[in-house]
This record gives structure tokens, C-alpha cells and sequence, in this order.
């Protein structure tokens, strides 16, 4: 399959992987053929990249880091909750108050099991085809990130199980915010701007007090926009003063935040949004943190389509956990432009004199 920014996607392809809905459930599914109108409705639901199928490609499979179920279940209850939390407050405690504990501690079991299972595993795009709302898919993205990232740094499980609640609910404030201003496509005003900083607080307020909730996963709500130079918010904290589960949450956080389609842009691809991040090196974020990051991710995601310094372009097909930035690539395309009958792979790590020039056809 290939991965391609849907306006190079056109009618009569068919999808290579399923599209869900809010509701985590299948809205399309594999080998779907596309319409202009479906591809239409995608990207009036903020869906920026599809994976295609291709028979030439057929061989490339991506590996979920998480089970279906798993999915379900998390989006499930982050959505339930953060709409319970979204109602008047009054009505919560008369409900009997949150219970986080015990709801978001049996999905982080859930994703530590599963991820488990790929701790070697180089760190993809996650879900870049749900229909959802972006505050509740960048929780579970932010989560899944985050507790890979502390598998590789050598966490222990229940080491695991505080990062990954404060990953996913770290932001949880952002229900105590208006929608209209989460949603506002165009620039905030410094006022609007202001309004939107509280989520910080108002998370570490909602959690801190919660059973079964550690303090330190309130603390990863309040501190996850702190700077190591202090530039941050709200309290304009830097290095060690902000906690290191909150510094890992900090740097992902701004990561999916590129990586997924916003009301006011689009979605980046991984190359692009490190090359911002290695702009922040020992100012905003820790170098060795950015450096492990780097070295996790998939920084040419397999399906994407990329152009090699020597005018051949094809598709990503495999990965080199050594050297992430030089992937194996399935020539496609000769230097000419001209579809080859005889596509091959070329490892780039076996072949330092080629570079890849772009990707999707950027210069």
C-alpha cells in the first residue's frame, strides 16, 4: 500500500486501510474504490493522508501498535469522559464524581500489553484516517507515543502506567474551555490565547484530587507546556523543575500536534515536523529526549512516497531501525519520470550516495 496526501489521490483508487469514524467504529473499509465524493467528504473531516492500495506494493503491511479492541476501548472512554466532564459540574457529583482510576487505569494496562509486544518496534504515524474530534484522538496518539518512548528509556511498568495516564489525560483541561475557541480556524487573540493556557491548570485541578489518579499524572497536565528555558506555560518553570514524565509528554505532545490535521493547517509529515523540533534542542526540549525520539520514529513513514537524489522516486517499503532516515525504498519510477516494469528495492543505508530529495513530489 501507499500513503498519500489526499489531493494526490484520485477517483477509482481503493483504500488500503480502514477509515473509522468518532465512534472508533469502521466507516470505510479496505479496497473501498474512491469517489471524487468520498474523497471530498475525507477532507471536509479534516483527513489529510490515506493509505491506497497497490498491487505493486502489495507485500508492504503496517503493523497496529495497538489492537482494535484496545482503540475502542480507550476511545470509548476518553470520549464519555471528556463529554461528562464537558457537562455542568454539579451533575457530575451528584453522579458519584469521575472515577478516572479506575476507567483510564484498566485501558493503560490494556496499551502497555499491547505495546509490549512491539517494544522494538520504530514509532509510526498513528491513526492518521479516524473521523474524530482532534482533542480526543491527540489524547490516545500523545499516550501511545509517550509510553513507547519510556519503554525505550527503560521504565518500569508502573513507571509506565504514571506516564501513560499523564499522557492521556494530559489534556484533560482543554473540556473546561469553549469549542468555538478550540475550533477557531483563524488566529487567536492574545485574550483567546490566555483562555486557552488555563487548560493547564484546570486539568491539574480536575485530576489532583482524583482516586487511583497519581499526583505526578496531575502534574503532567499542569507542566506539559513548561520550556526547559522557561518560555512555557503557566508558570514559566524550566529544566528540572518541570518533571521529566511532563518534559517526554511536552515533546510528543508538539509532535502529534504537527503530525495531525488542525482547523487552522494541515497535517505534517515526520521529517518535517523533527526538523521544527531540532530547532528547540537544550531551549525547549532536552537533546537526549529529541535524540531517542529521532531514533523511534519513523521518520519516512512505510507507504510514503519519496524522491531519491538521482530523479527516482518510489514508495517506502521497509525500515531501518539503525538509520531511520534511510529507509528501504521500492523504485517505482525511473530518473526519467517513467513507470517501471521491474520495480526494485534499494536499501538507502546500503547506498550512502543517494539522498531523498522529497517526499509526495515537495521540492
Amino acid at each position: 500500500m501507499r500513503l498519500l496526501p489526499l489531493n494526490m489521490v484520485r477517483p477509482g483508487m481503493r483504500l488500503g486501510r480502514k477509515i473509522y469514524n468518532e465512534e472508533g467504529l469502521t466507516l470505510l473499509g479496505e479496497r473501498v474504490e474512491l469517489s471524487q465524493n468520498l474523497i471530498r467528504r475525507l477532507g471536509e473531516h479534516g483527513i489529510d493522508y490515506v493509505y491506497i492500495d497497490d498491487p505493486r506494493t502489495s507485500d508492504v503491511i503496517i503493523e497496529d501498535m495497538i489492537t482494535e479492541e484496545t482503540r475502542m476501548r480507550a476511545t470509548s472512554e476518553i470520549r464519555s469522559t471528556f463529554r461528562t466532564i464537558m457537562e455542568d459540574s454539579v451533575k457530575r457529583k451528584a453522579n458519584g464524581g469521575l472515577q478516572l482510576g479506575k476507567a483510564f487505569g484498566s485501558v493503560m494496562k490494556l496499551i502497555i500489553d499491547d505495546l509490549s509486544g512491539h517494544k522494538d518496534a520504530m514509532i509510526m504515524l498513528t491513526d492518521i484516517s479516524v473521523m474524530d474530534d482532534y482533542l480526543f484522538q491527540h489524547s490516545l496518539n500523545v499516550c501511545i507515543y509517550s509510553t513507547m518512548l519510556g519503554m525505550a528509556h527503560g521504565y518500569n511498568r508502573d513507571e509506565l502506567m504514571t506516564l501513560g495516564l499523564g499522557a492521556l489525560l494530559h489534556d484533560i483541561g482543554k473540556t473546561q474551555i469553549p469549542l468555538d475557541l478550540l475550533r477557531k480556524s483563524g488566529k487567536l487573540t492574545d485574550d483567546e490565547f490566555s483562555c486557552i493556557k488555563k487548560h493547564a491548570e484546570y486539568g491539574f485541578r480536575i485530576l489532583k484530587d482524583e482516586p487511583n489518579i497519581p499526583l505526578i499524572a496531575a502534574h503532567c497536565a499542569f507542566q506539559h507546556h513548561e520550556r526547559l528555558n522557561g518560555s512555557g506555560y503557566p508558570r514559566g518553570i524550566e529544566g528540572r523543575d518541570i518533571h521529566d514524565y511532563a518534559r517526554w509528554i511536552g515533546l510528543v505532545d508538539s509532535y502529534d500536534a504537527m503530525t495531525t490535521h488542525r482547523v487552522y493547517r494541515k497535517a505534517m509529515l515526520p521529517h518535517q515536523a523533527m526538523e521544527i523540533l531540532y530547532t528547540g534542542v537544550d531551549t525547549l526540549y532536552e537533546k537526549s529526549k529529541i535524540e531517542l525520539f529521532r531514533d523511534k520514529i519513523a521518520i519516512y513513514p512505510i507507504g510514503v512516497t519519496v524522491t531519491l537524489s538521482t530523479g527516482e522516486a518510489g514508495t517506502v517499503v521497509g525500515l531501518n531501525k539503525l538509520f531511520p532516515h534511510r529507509p528501504i525504498v521500492r523504485i517505482l519510477k525511473d530518473e526519467e519520470g517513467q513507470e517501471l516494469q521491474a520495480p526494485f528495492d534499494l536499501d538507502l543505508s546500503q547506498k550512502l550516495s543517494v539522498m531523498i530529495a522529497g517526499v509526495n513530489d515537495e521540492d
